[in-house]
């Protein structure tokens, strides 16, 4: 991909005073990069807080019995950690932070379609955030319903559902907005001959999860609001002692969250689709069956809701079909792994830390691929469901998968928005603490809830006493990692050597164009693209000369 020169003598991003100074020149501004910035500090700050809740229940789960809290705190503190989570950090994670900064530098754009509705989203992520963690210290206590909300309990509970209900349904507008805006900043501010395909792998996940939450979105926003009216006005929608159906809200509630799970996932396949090439010196291995592979995710995932649902008593005809298109939506996850592999086969691979973590992502997301198939399969989803194995399985997916590809993002990306390379021992150091930590925490809940351990419980009885404690060790472990990892990344921000070197790595996309850190404007004078980022060259000497000089 080539590139009219970008502009290395423009204002940074990072030094460029507008009106506003100080805070103000911040949250009021609205370059897609500052906005990319604020969504990471704030998406940080309340990963910090869900993984302290994680935290707690895991010291809870130690031994037998009441330890430092008693059951209807656990129920809480499980409430918030999984509503932080899931919308607070999981959700908005890629799409919001290196979505925002990356997406219009990597088609050659300015800035996204709608600058300010970029930053409506923004005020609206905090506002619901806010309102999640505000209610906690509400009369009433949290909420204890689960991060699922599920009827009959959400409107029969005298905790403070109706807040954290209002919370996911502001959080729920702040990713329709973003969709939008990706949407019509993909089709409409491409650079001059940019294609769909030369387009870079993650942008086509951005564009496929874009589409998801737009459409999907909707759906929980408007279920959530009718769970507030049934507590407010008593109207008999889903309560079945109103008339109501409590499995509708399972149908409605599920239509959105398990294409949410690939609203999640996507963008951290877009960024390992990123990195294996660049790390391994090749071209990647089938550009176009990638990207297609990310639309059939998004269209495929939105058909498989009803997985969740095997046990509510459904037609035998409905279990066959949903258990069916179960096993399909695994075969575009499997054509990534495939082509990644293929790709890294008889490459020049050096081991940086962006590397380290997707080639984790791989195999912790195979893993949770895996065990999800298992659930897939009628007869063992019977015995395993509502059981830890279903814990170990969505944290191996969500957490494994698109945590770790967060950090992959952050470790890739974090030289180029900041102009300051971290201590790459120290990232490595941390990387084996995260993956042997998650292995440990999370393995063992595979094994305890195969034999019945139940999920959400807060006592168990003793024979599972070994499992707990191996995960409970696990998690010690995993947050030394995440210490290690952030404490590398804060010190690389503050006093890490500076660099304005616009290729750190070798990469072939557009941001690599740019200057470090980029400018205002991204470009002083825009793109124009002549060759795709993944084109096959026939000319192997040419490709062996550049990894003998990247080398």
């Amino acid at each position: 991909m080539t590139a009219n020169p970008s502009g290395v003598n423009s204002v940074s991003y990072l030094e460029y005073k507008g009106r506003h100074k100080g805070i103000k020149s911040w949250i009021f501004s609205t370059d897609h990069k500052r906005i990319g910035i604020l969504y990471l500090i704030s998406m940080l700050t309340f990963f910090a807080v869900g993984v302290t809740f994680g935290f707690l229940m895991r010291l809870e789960l130690f031994s037998p019995g009441p330890s430092i809290m008693d059951p209807q705190t656990y129920n809480s503190i499980f409430t918030l950690h999984g509503i932080i989570m899931i919308f607070l950090f999981i959700i908005p994670g890629l799409p919001a932070v290196f979505g925002n900064f990356f997406l219009p530098i990597m088609i050659g754009a300015k800035d996204v379609s709608f600058p300010r509705l970029n930053l409506l989203s923004w005020w609206l992520f905090v506002a619901g955030g806010l309102l999640a963690i505000i209610s906690v210290f509400l009369p009433g206590g949290p909420a204890d319903t689960g991060w699922t909300f599920y009827i009959p309990y959400s409107v029969r509970s005298g905790t403070n559902v109706v807040p954290a209900l209002l919370a996911a349904f502001i959080l729920g507008f702040s990713s329709i907005l973003t969709g939008l805006n990706f949407v019509t900043t993909v089709h409409r501010l491409r650079a001059k001959g940019m294609t769909f395909f030369k387009m870079p792998l993650f942008i086509w996940s951005l564009y496929s999860t874009a589409w998801i939450q737009i459409l999907a979105t909707p759906i929980i926003g408007i279920t959530l609001l009718l769970v507030v009216m049934e507590r407010w006005l008593g109207v008999g929608i889903f309560d079945p002692a109103l008339g109501g159906d409590p499995v509708l809200y399972q149908h409605l509630f599920w239509i959105y969250s398990h294409p949410a799970v690939y609203i999640m996932i996507l963008p951290a396949m877009g960024v390992v689709s990123e990195i294996i090439p660049v790390f391994s010196r090749r071209t990647i291995f089938g550009y176009k069956f990638i990207a297609f592979s990310s639309v059939a995710i998004a269209l495929l995932g939105s058909l498989v809701w009803a997985h969740h649902m095997f046990t509510v008593g459904m037609s035998n005809t409905a279990m066959f079909i949903f258990s069916f298109l179960t096993f399909i939506v695994a075969i575009p996850s499997a054509i990534k792994v495939f082509n990644w592999v293929a790709t890294l086969y008889k490459g020049s691979i050096y081991t940086e830390p962006p590397l380290l973590y997707a080639l984790g992502f791989i195999f912790l997301f195979s893993i949770g691929g895996f065990t999800g198939l298992m659930q897939g399969a009628l007869s063992v989803n019977m015995h395993i469901h509502d059981t830890s194995f279903i814990v170990a399985h969505f944290h191996y997916v969500m957490f494994g998968g698109t945590g770790f590809g967060i950090f992959a993002a952050m470790h890739y990306w974090w030289p180029k928005m900041f102009g300051r390379k971290y201590k790459i021992k120290t990232a490595k150091t941390a990387f084996w603490f995260l993956f042997i930590g998650f292995n440990l925490l999370y393995f063992p809940m595979f094994i305890m809830g195969w034999l019945g351990m139940p999920r959400r419980y807060y006592d168990y009885l003793p024979e599972y006493t070994p499992y707990h404690r191996l995960s409970t060790i696990g998690s010690w472990i995993l947050i030394t990692g995440l210490i290690i990892m952030f404490s590398n990344l804060y010190s690389a921000l503050r006093r890490g050597e500076k660099t304005t070197e616009p290729n750190v790595w070798g990469g072939e996309t557009l941001e690599w164009k740019s200057a470090t850190p980029p400018p205002l404007e991204n470009f002083d004078v825009l793109p124009e693209v002549s060759e795709a980022p993944y084109e096959y060259k026939e000319n192997d000497e040419v490709e062996e000369k550049k990894t003998e000089e990247a080398v």
